[in-house]
């Protein structure tokens, strides 16, 4: 049988989603948990491979049982007791066996926060950026990503993918109080993706680019050519839909 399990993580402590070889991550705790539990070895698959850093309100991964789980709820609150506090189960739910976490997702939304006020309540899940930014500008950018699908100028250099296109549905910024928040939301991310789009973006709000030197960037499919990416704990996965 195939399970589908919610969960959600601050990424603060963790070396990304995935499983690295010397270091730890969401991945390999849950694997570890579920193991331990169930008394035998249980892999599991994500929705989405955040980066060493990045947080997840919502992520989803599918693991295989040969029998069924007789106390789903047992099991929750089992794994939450054994999990460090940067992770939380929300939810382990049935699925068909041909359920796939990653392929079968139609959409992803991410959040990047900017923090404006030094504030320590805040600054492990924001970037602390104090200089003003023009919105008005970073979101005609943003708008204008809507009308290209091929964005490798934003992505990773070192990445296994077929195809660099992503249908981004919208991209926007909006200020409250001192923070400053990104809204993103696509069929599908590329490595790295949404950092160097912010980036990039901050570059078009200190004046530094143009609109139409963001375009002819996104146009050349060069990752020089974009702005840096912002530092990881303003990044945050909010969603991820089927």
């Amino acid at each position: 049988m195939r399970y589908l399990l919610e969960c959600s993580y601050k990424g603060t402590e963790f070396h990304g989603w995935q499983i690295q070889p010397n270091a730890i991550s969401v991945q390999e705790c849950i694997e570890k948990g579920l193991s331990t539990i169930l008394k035998k070895k249980i892999e599991i698959t994500g929705s989405s491979r955040t980066d060493a850093g990045v947080h997840a309100a919502q992520q989803f991964a599918h693991f295989d049982l040969e029998e069924p789980i007789q106390d789903i709820g047992k099991l929750v609150n089992a794994l939450n007791g054994i999990l460090s506090k940067g992770i939380a189960i929300k939810d382990i739910r049935a699925v068909k066996e041909d359920f796939h976490s990653r392929f079968d997702a139609t959409h992803r939304r991410y959040l990047y926060r900017i923090l404006q006020k030094k504030n320590p309540f805040w600054h492990e899940i924001s970037y602390f950026y104090k200089p003003k930014l023009d919105l008005e500008a970073m979101n005609k950018a943003g708008k204008l990503m809507e009308k290209y699908i091929d964005f490798q100028c934003f992505s990773k250099v070192n990445t296994d993918v077929q195809t660099f296109n992503c249908k981004i549905e919208f991209a926007y910024w909006e200020q409250n109080e001192y923070f400053l928040f990104f809204h993103v939301k696509a069929d599908r991310f590329l490595r790295g993706m949404v950092r160097a789009i912010v980036g990039t973006m901050i570059d078009v709000g200190l004046g530094k680019l143009s609109i139409e030197g963001f375009e002819a960037i996104i146009v050349s499919k060069d990752r020089n050519k974009a702005g840096r990416a912002v530092p990881p704990e303003g990044l945050t996965l909010m969603e991820v839909g089927y």
